[in-house]
Order: C-alpha cells, then sequence, then structure tokens
C-alpha cells in the first residue's frame, strides 16, 4: 500500500553555511600544449633569462666580430709585443707571438660556436632519423639499427676521433666540416637511443591509433603525429650536446688535429698558450674563460629546458 505521506526536507541558509577554503574548487586554464606550458614555466626561471641573454650575446659576437673589435687577429703580430700585457686598444694583452689577445678570442667565437650548431644539426639528421624508424617500426629493422648504434656506442668520442681524424682524407682536409662530419659520425647514437625511447612511448597513444583508423598511412604517423609528441627529450639533449661539442672541437684544436691554423679557434689559442703559462698564465686563462662561459651557458639552457619540459612538473 502506497503511502502519500509527503517527507520534508531541511535545507540550511546559505548564509549560515559560507564555503571554507577546503571546500572551493580551484579552477585553472589548462595549458594549450606541453610547449605552452614549458614556455610559462621558462619565462619565470631566472636560469633560463640568464642563460639566453648570455647565448644571445655569444651568438652576436660571432655573427659580427666587427662589432666588438677592429683589429685583425692575425695581422699586426709583432714579436715585440710578445707576452705584453694591456695596453690602449689591447685590454687583455698580447700573445707570445705578439697577436690581440682580444681580437682572437672574438674571431674565434664564430669557428667554436659554428661547429658545435652543424654538430648538433647533424646528429639531429641522423639520431632523430635512425632513432625514429627503429622505434616505431620495431622488427629486423630495430635490431639492425640498434646493433649498429651498439658499435658505434662502444667506442669512445674523443679516442674514436682522433683515430678518425689521422686518416689521409680527414688529415689533408682539415676545415669546420671534417670536425663536424667526424663528430657526427660518433655522437648520433645517443641521439638515436633517446628517440627511440621517446617513440616507444607514444607510438600506442591514442591519437596515432585514431590516425591511423582513420587511413593515415604509419610513415604519415610517424611524421604527423608521434615525432611532433616526442620531440620534447630530444631537445633537451641537443642543447645539452651543443655545448659537449664545442669542448670536442676545442681539445681536437688543442690537440692539433681539428681546425687548421688559418681558422680562429680557442682550442687553438690555449693550446699556443701553453709556452706562456709560467711566465703569463692569463694569455691562456682568457679563451679558456670564454671557452667555459659559452659551454656553461648552453649548459643552463639544456636545464632549464629539461626542467620545463619534464611531465613530472607539469599540473595534473
Amino acid at each position: 500500500m502506497k503511502s502519500n505521506r509527503q517527507i520534508e526536507h531541511f535545507v540550511a541558509p546559505v548564509d549560515e553555511t559560507p564555503l571554507l577554503p577546503t571546500d572551493t574548487l580551484r579552477v585553472e586554464a589548462a595549458p594549450l600544449s606541453l610547449w605552452a606550458d614549458a614556455w610559462r614555466k621558462l619565462r619565470r626561471r631566472p636560469l633560463f633569462i640568464i642563460s639566453s641573454v648570455m647565448i644571445l650575446l655569444i651568438i652576436t659576437v660571432a655573427l659580427f666580430p666587427g662589432l666588438f673589435t677592429q683589429t685583425p687577429p692575425n695581422q699586426n703580430c709583432l714579436l715585440a709585443n710578445s707576452e705584453a700585457g694591456p695596453t690602449a686598444g689591447h685590454p687583455l694583452g698580447f700573445t707570445f707571438q705578439g697577436c690581440d689577445v682580444y681580437s682572437r678570442i672574438i674571431h674565434g667565437t664564430q669557428a667554436s660556436l659554428s661547429t658545435g650548431v652543424l654538430s648538433v644539426l647533424c646528429v639531429l639528421v641522423i639520431g632523430v632519423t635512425f632513432g625514429a624508424l627503429a622505434g616505431y617500426y620495431g622488427g629486423w629493422i630495430d635490431a639492425v639499427l640498434a646493433r649498429l648504434g651498439d658499435i658505434f656506442f662502444a667506442l669512445p668520442i674523443l679516442l674514436g676521433a682522433l683515430v678518425i681524424t689521422q686518416l689521409p682524407f680527414f688529415r689533408e682536409n682539415k676545415s669546420v666540416w671534417t670536425v663536424v662530419l667526424v663528430i657526427s659520425m660518433l655522437a648520433w647514437p645517443q641521439m638515436a637511443r633517446i628517440t627511440r625511447g621517446a617513440v616507444i612511448e607514444v607510438r600506442h597513444a591514442d591519437f596515432v591509433t585514431a590516425a591511423r583508423a582513420l587511413g593515415v598511412s604509419k610513415f604519415g604517423a610517424l611524421a604527423r603525429h608521434v615525432l611532433p609528441n616526442a620531440i620534447a627529450p630530444v631537445i633537451v639533449l641537443a642543447t645539452l650536446e651543443l655545448g659537449v661539442f664545442i669542448v670536442l672541437e676545442a681539445t681536437l684544436s688543442f690537440l692539433g688535429v681539428g681546425m687548421p691554423e688559418s681558422i680562429m679557434s680557442w682550442g687553438h689559442d690555449i693550446s699556443a698558450a701553453q709556452t706562456s703559462i709560467r711566465t703569463n698564465p692569463m694569455i691562456l686563462i682568457y679563451p679558456a674563460i670564454a671557452l667555459s662561459v659559452t659551454v656553461l651557458s648552453f649548459i643552463m639552457l639544456g636545464d632549464a629546458v629539461r626542467d620545463a619540459l619534464d611531465p613530472k612538473s607539469r599540473q595534473r
């Protein structure tokens, strides 16, 4: 038998039950993408701002050395000025050969920076291509590329570069491009491994499956959907490796197997300053400081980008 009795419900007045802070809902606009969220974080990080300013200054010096010095680096080298101290127009003094230290450092920026940038671009092309193909297609392609990478991975970069640069072709054709070629031949496996891992993590995502269901080819899904969403760790590694490659170029030039003597290089200046390390150590310290500041700038930038692109630091 149904009862027609109505049940009364008591509702407390709103003004008597105010919401506490723990009951409020925090609504924030979600970032448009990984890159938008990363850029928002980077703009607030002093490390990113400082490193970016330093890198912009270094790039400006490399592209427009005439804005910073009017003294030719290899001209007007007088033995009478050998290891002389700073004078008007020559703030860092002179080398053992009587050349202006400041001018050589300014003009040496171009070779060191261009070698690092070109090496990173070549390593990106080789490593990303091999890593993406191995991670997405798998099977025998993955096995072959993985074993090929292991072969190069087992060879230390510096030792391998010393061996390769002693081959007749590289010894007789010293230039920026030969140094870039040697570095690219030896440094791509790490980039390929990072790319492969990122592609494997993304290739089974729902948006990739949906694209394949809509008729997109495997290569089309790889190029249009997988790689753009797996490129973040690759960019971080490329930023960090740029500083490593600059150091590697300076090391090869220091050992006499890198740049030719006709090209200004911080490695050449550090090597030539060994004879003056007891009488005038500042001739060696100045190019070493320039090298250290440049490498530190790119490492700081890489650390800032890595923290901004870290999925664990993104808001849930």
